[in-house]
């Protein structure tokens, strides 16, 4: 599953996740008709996060991570796991 996938996999909203054994309220935000998302990670109970902003244009998709390697959002967005 590509990373637009795993985003887009998340509710619209509020949601919950667990990533490496530890729970994060998830808040996504669709703008621009779904052409721009906002992620936003909050570790429950620590003080871990994940931040990103995901742009699709006509040409790419681009990943824009806030402050923070590229490397730990693709892994946050690969291995979280959805709470039903």
């Amino acid at each position: 599953m590509g990373l637009l996938q795993k985003i887009r996999a998340l509710a619209v909203g509020y949601s919950k996740v667990v990533y490496q054994e530890k729970k994060y309220a998830v808040t996504r935000s669709d703008f621009n008709n779904g052409k721009s998302i906002k992620l936003v990670a909050e570790e429950l109970g620590g003080s871990d996060f994940i931040s990103l902003n995901y742009y699709i244009t006509t040409s790419k998709e681009i990943l824009k991570p806030c402050e923070m390697p590229v490397v730990k959002v693709t892994d946050f967005l690969n291995n979280y796991k959805l709470i039903k």
